[in-house]
Order: structure tokens, then sequence, then C-alpha cells
């Protein structure tokens, strides 16, 4: 069987996109994802996105870490599928879709896709950190000097030592001026650090503004892949109307046999 597949990024933050809508993937076939995903023997990729029909929106995403397992919701994945539905002609300008967490609504103005996130009710804080879900699980811990931090090393040891197998992604922030942050991202499924994470940097900025290091309602966030910034209304402890912006490029196009 060949299948054609797209590769998308965004931030740095890259998937393997496959148009589904007649349902002939695989996508039980979690060795295959996974095999897909591994950047020696596959296509390589953070994961594997397929773009399927809904009844009640524009299209479905469904999402696979690079394990080959389906993930949670994936922030970055989710900009990248709108600009691949409007490469597709499903939509102009303005998508609904539905994820994992369920439905979502994005824009696109001048190639930036901005992406409305989960309302987030709860925030645990914790000894020098703060846990928090934005679609995914994120630990949020400041640290010093983040560009020498072992992020593989410190985040593989939280991932596992606090949150166990299920696990959640771990975010180390470093404040560098009012409103802007600098983060680095270990995610669960992909066992590494990746160049950027979607949920992750919308879940440091709200927990930066929980903590009280930021009072505005828009925070930019620097990752090693690009910028991003976040928009949100906080409403007595709840955060609502969560934006997350950004740049999603198509990478290329091409066919595998599998």
């Amino acid at each position: 069987m060949i299948v054609t597949f797209y590769k998308y990024q965004g931030t740095g933050n890259d998937f393997i996109m496959i148009d589904n809508r007649l349902g002939g993937f695989p996508k039980a076939d979690n060795e295959l994802i996974s095999f897909l995903c591994d950047r020696r023997f596959g296509i390589g990729a953070d994961g594997l996105i397929l773009l399927e029909e809904d009844n009640s929106a524009h299209f479905k995403m469904v999402y696979y870490n690079a394990d080959g397992n389906p993930g949670s919701m994936c922030g970055n994945g989710g900009r990248c599928i709108v600009a691949f539905a409007k490469f597709l002609g499903i939509i102009t300008n303005k998508a609904e879709f539905s994820a994992v967490d369920g439905l979502h609504v994005a824009t696109i103005t001048n190639g930036i896709i901005s992406l409305q996130m989960q309302d987030v009710t709860e925030i645990m804080a914790k000894p020098n950190c703060l846990f928090l879900d934005t679609g995914s699980p994120h630990h949020v811990q400041m640290v010093v000097n983040l560009d020498a931090f072992n992020v593989l090393q410190e985040g593989a040891k939280l991932r596992y030592g606090i949150y166990g197998e299920e696990g959640s992604n771990i975010n180390f922030v470093e404040q560098t001026a009012d409103n802007n942050f600098s983060v680095r991202t270990y995610e669960r499924g992909v066992e590494n650090e990746t160049l950027s994470c979607g949920t992750g940097v919308t879940a440091v900025a709200i927990g930066m503004n929980y903590w009280g290091k930021t009072n505005g309602d828009k925070v930019n966030i620097h990752t090693k892949g690009g910028n991003l910034s976040i928009t949100f209304n906080k409403v007595s402890e709840r955060y609502e109307n969560i934006w997350l912006e950004g740049p999603a490029k198509q990478v290329f196009k091409g066919k595998i046999e599998i």
C-alpha cells in the first residue's frame, strides 16, 4: 500500500500529516505509526496526525505520539492541521474541528494560525512547580540559565519519578522580560525534548500569570523552534478564551510504501 503524506512544522514541532477522509490508513497499527515517526528508519516526526471526516465540524484531528500511541491534545499539531486543511481546500481562513479534548476553533491571518484552546479551570500548586491541563497534562517549573539546563535528564526524571507511567509533559521556564519567557519542554510520548510544544507554552503562559510573574493577558514565549504568543482572559481562578498563535508551514510531500 502506497501512502501519500505531508510534513508540517509549527515552530520546529514536526508532524506527518495524512488525509484519511476515505479511512484507508491502518491507524490501529501502532508499530507502523512508530516506524513512520522514526527519524532514521522512517519519515521522522514528533507525531503523526490524521485528518478525518467529522459530521459536526470541518474535520477531525486524530493525533498519535512518536511512540505510536494515541496522544492527548497537541497545540502545534492543531495549528498545523488547520494549515493542512486550508491546503486541501476544506477551509478558507476559519476552521472548526474536533480533537480528543473536544471542539476547537482556529483562524488564519497572513499565514499565522490562531488556535482556541480549552478553558483551564484547575491549577495544582506544588513546591516550586505547577501542574495544569491544557488539553495535555503539564508540569511547569522555573529554572536559572535555561540554555545550559539538562532538559532530557531532568525532564525524564520528573516525567517518570513524579507522574509515573502515564506521565506528564515537563516544561522548564526562564523569564526574559515582563511578558516574555523562554521555554524548553520534555514531551511524553516523544520521550525527549522537542523544539516547541503548543500545549506546553500555553500552560506556561497561564502558569506565569497564576504565579504573578506577569499581569498581562498576552504572553510571548520563545522556544528553540521559534516564537509563539498566548492570549487569555482570567475570570476569578478560571482562564478562558485562550488562544495560541504562531506559524505553521508545509515542509514537503512524499509517498511511502507500508
